[in-house]
Formats: C-alpha cells, structure tokens, sequence
C-alpha cells in the first residue's frame, strides 16, 4: 500500500468526571439525556485515549481496534459517529470539487486507552470523543466541539462533554431530534487550574450491569428518578455552575457529594435494586467526611460515577491534609511512582477513629491516580496505524 494512499489524523482526547450526573435518557436511539449535567474534564497527562482514524482506497471494510482488539462495529451507535462525519464530509466536498473524495473510502480506526476500560472510569466517553474527533481532523470538518458534540453524544452521551477542556456542561435539550442537547464550555480549565483529584480505583473490572442497561431500569422502575431528574438537577446545574464561576470550593465540593449521593440513591430505588457501590467505595466516603471534619472546613469532596471508583476532589493548597492522608493509608499501591505522587507527603496523621475505614481501604483499594482539571483534544501526529 502507498504512503499516499493513506489519509489518517490522529488525536488524544480526555475522560471528564461528571459533579452533576447524567442518568436517564428520554431517546435511546439518539441518546438524548432526561436530564443535564455538569463535569470536570480530567488532565490528559493522567488518563485518555489516543486514537488514530485513516481511510484508504485500499481498506475494504470499516473497522475498529481498541487496546489491540477488533470491535463490533456494526451497533447503532458506532453507526451512527461513522453516518453523521460522513455526511459533514461529503458537504465540504460538494463545496469543494478538487478535494480528495474521502467521505466514500472505508474507516479504520485504532485506539488505544491508559486506563483500565469499562470499569467506571468514563472509558466510553473518552473514546467516543477521540473517535469523533479524529475523524473530523481527517475530514477537516469545519465543526466547532458543540458540533461534534452533538455527534459524539450519540456514540457515548457523556462523550460529548469529553470535547471540551476545563469545566463543561450537557445541555438536555427539549427538542425532538436532538439538535438542542449539545455540550458547552462553563469555565477553561485556565479558570480555575487548581482543582485536583485522587482516583481510588476500586475494581478495575469490567461493571455487571452496563450504565446504559441500568439507566433504561432507574427510568422505569425508581419513584425518586422523576424527583431528580425535573427538580433536583436543574436546581443542582445553575449553583454548580455557580460555584464554579466564583471558584467556590465548598459550594463546588458539596454539591458533587449530594449529587453523587442523590444519584445512587435513584439506583437503590430501582426494581431490581443497583449497586455500584461497594463496601470499599463506602469507605472512601467516610475517610473524606473524617478528612473535612479534621480541617473544620469542607477540604474535598466525592464523588462516583456507575462504578465502585471514588473520585476525591480538592484544591492544590490542600494537598498533604487530602492526598496525604490517603498516601499515609495507600502508600504501597500502585499510584505514587510518579512526579505528582512522590510530590506528596506520607507523614500525615490519619484522623482517629477510622480503623475499619483504613482497613477496608487497605484492602479494597488496587491503584491510586493522581490527576488535574486539564484541556480538550489534543492533535497528535503520532499515529497508531
């Protein structure tokens, strides 16, 4: 195959953890949310995926590789990433006739993620933002990240919030074809550079029940899902946007902690009852509660997406009292090697009391990751194919 029979682009692109969670969908097929939500797009130096998209005359199928294994592409929702780009393609080439007809060759798409997938950690977010971002940078789309988004959110809802860097929202939208329910920009992460967070990998297996599954159950079945999703958030959205603006910690790390709480707590009302959280995860809500309780002041905040992982939130300032303590406990797990974790003081004083806490830490948690609020898809010219 010639060099120049290859068109291929690729780019990293960034997990987000959501403080205002997405949960519920009023279309599945165009993975339109019941509600909006609100995240913090994660530092790519820590967690993302790198993908590479390329199309050839050559190539005779479309085709997907993820962490060196072929995937189904044939659902909707691939699909339907693959349909749209296209299409936007073809309308830059209908514009333009000299431009090579790449909207008719075959995709092959290679990614690859450095964290573990499926188990909580917005994996499909990530990826499903990369995907489309990719193969717009190999179609050069003249589409913003709110019109990716718009794409994105119907491989991975969340993925469309994965666009943008810093502090973004997922707009729900009221109409019924979806071209309301988009992601936008709250903050850049310039706005507020000194929010961190410590991941406590939990399991790094793959979930028994897959968000999508149990978020179709929480709809039907949970009488506090309606409560949440027409009263709590909207109220939720605005403060926390809010906050953010204001760069108010506290305000910022007590609603992730009531949202997250709100949230699995429509996932125990749902018939069956789902539960990703886990005696570990329970600990880690403990351990920050005694951490804000030693300072006198709310320091950091939980937060847990459909996983048993904690996600720690806290500022730069607070550190050693926040990081510190759980190093003082996880110091032996896998996490610290780096600059960021050896940065870290381990002498700090455990708050009394929480033996059992300590213990189930001790014994549930696999991998600590130290990350930052960081910025949106980043183009790479190191491909994977």
């Amino acid at each position: 195959m010639a060099a120049d029979q290859v068109h291929r682009a690729s780019t990293f692109a960034p997990v987000n953890i959501a403080v205002i969670k997405y949960w519920g969908k009023r279309d599945t097929k165009l993975n339109l949310p019941t509600n909006s939500s609100l995240s913090v797009t994660l530092s790519q130096d820590d967690l993302r995926t790198h993908t590479t998209a390329s199309c050839s005359p050559d190539f005779t199928q479309d085709s997907l590789t993820l962490n060196g294994k072929d995937q189904d592409i044939s659902g909707a929702r691939t699909q339907a990433c693959f349909r749209e780009l296209r299409q936007l393609r073809k309308d830059v080439e209908a514009g333009d006739s000299s431009l090579p007809k790449l909207a008719d060759l075959k995709l092959k798409v290679v990614s690859e993620n450095n964290f573990p997938t499926a188990a909580g950690l917005a994996s499909s977010a990530a990826g499903f933002a990369a995907l489309v971002r990719a193969i717009a940078n190999l179609y050069q789309l003249p589409a913003t990240p709110t019109d990716l988004s718009k794409i994105a959110r119907q491989g991975s809802g969340s993925a469309c919030r994965s666009l943008f860097g810093g502090y973004a929202g997922w707009q729900k939208g009221e109409e019924e074809d979806g071209s309301d329910s988009l992601a936008y920009e709250v903050a850049p992460a310039s706005h507020w550079p000194d929010m961190r967070a410590c991941i406590l990998v939990a399991s790094a297996d793959k979930k028994d029940i897959s968000s999508t599954t149990g978020m179709q159950a929480t709809v039907a079945t949970s009488a506090l899902f309606q409560e949440r999703a027409n009263i709590v958030v909207p109220k939720r959205m605005k403060a926390m946007e809010k906050a953010i603006q204001n760069r108010d910690f506290e305000a910022f790390a007590t609603l992730s902690m009531k949202d997250s709480n709100n949230f699995h707590a429509t996932c125990l009302d749902t018939d069956p009852p789902i539960f990703y959280m886990n005696d570990t995860s329970r600990a880690a809500v403990r351990l920050c509660e005694a951490i804000n309780d030693a300072a006198g002041k709310i320091v950091c905040g939980y937060t847990f997406d459909a996983g048993p992982n904690a996600v720690v939130y806290y500022l730069a300032e607070d550190e050693e009292r926040v990081a510190g303590t759980f190093k003082a406990i996880l110091g032996d797990k896998t996490g610290w090697e780096g600059k960021k974790g050896q940065a870290v003081k381990s002498d700090v004083q455990v708050p009394e009391g929480n033996e059992v806490v300590v213990g189930l830490l001790q014994k549930g948690i696999s991998r600590v990751i130290l990350t930052s609020v960081g910025d949106g898809p980043r183009k790479t010219e190191e491909h994977l194919c």
